[in-house]
């Protein structure tokens, strides 16, 4: 039986999918299976992933994006532990077993993440400060922004299947609302090695093809604040964040000339601030 799943997510990233597949059979010394889901591709990816045989799973649904098509490799998944590997990244050849490393020192953690290198338009560029990435208790610093990777990420398949997945009702930012409904439970913990290679500035990124991206992170801190399960000075935290962010919005839907919607995220500023 493998002991991680690792889940790829690809909608017309022919070229871009064949890296990443290759970076994850190249794994050393684990055991793992790799389930590659297309979410619709026309662009011959189906073709270019058959080269790679009976050394990956491939499954297909039919454009239902990428929280979906996470979730559906996760329902296939065999392993004790799941990662996830976006289909423009890489991973270098330790990163599945200097991770599992790190949870063997510490038997108890559910989660964690490793560090990155960033290449944007082909060249590498330095995160800045506020994408540091905390270890243990990440809730705060989930606040503003999201501050973990899916790339990154390893965690336990009976973890990821009690917070119920990836919200497929967030067109993006649904990394955010899931690392902070964890966050809100569990310490995420942090090797702070360069073990992902995160590649972006393509053009099929889904933050780019939607103005306001906090938009969906006020969904996410609205669903999260109903959760009865948060309390005390995290629940005041996601308050105050979400106050900034509803003001913020109201005044650039302002600014767009969109009265209604700037009107609801006033009220909504008003009504948790």
């Amino acid at each position: 039986m493998p002991l991680v799943s690792v889940i790829i997510p690809t909608r017309n990233r022919r070229e871009l999918v064949g890296e990443a597949v290759a970076s994850a059979l190249a794994q050393r010394d684990v055991a793992a299976e790799v389930i590659v889901v297309d979410d619709g591709s026309t662009d011959g990816t189906a073709s270019m992933l058959s080269a790679f045989g009976d050394r990956i799973r491939v499954v297909r649904q039919t454009g239902s994006g990428v929280s979906a098509a996470r979730n559906h490799g996760a329902r296939l998944a065999r392993g004790e532990w799941l990662a996830f590997l976006d289909s423009d990244d890489l991973w270098r050849p330790e990163k599945l077993a200097r991770q599992l490393a790190y949870h063997a020192d510490r038997p108890t953690l559910g989660a964690s993440q490793t560090g990155e290198i960033w290449i944007r338009n082909g060249v590498r560029v330095n995160p800045c400060r506020h994408h540091r990435k905390p270890d243990g208790d990440i809730f705060a610093p989930s606040l503003a922004r999201c501050v973990v990777s899916p790339s990154a990420v390893l965690l336990r398949r009976e973890l990821f299947a009690s917070l119920g997945g990836f919200d497929e009702g967030l067109a993006v930012c649904e990394d955010y609302d899931l690392w902070l409904r964890l966050g809100a439970r569990e310490p995420v913990g942090l090797l702070d090695e360069p073990l992902v290679i995160k590649r972006g500035g393509h053009a099929d990124q889904l933050s780019r093809r939607y103005w306001g991206v906090d938009r969906f992170r006020v969904a996410a801190l609205v669903k999260l604040l109903a959760d009865a399960g948060l309390h005390g000075e995290r629940r005041a935290a996601a308050v105050e964040v979400l106050h900034q962010k509803c003001t913020v919005l109201a005044q650039g839907a302002h600014r767009r000339g969109r009265l209604d919607e700037a009107a609801r995220y006033r009220e909504l500023a008003r009504a948790c601030g």
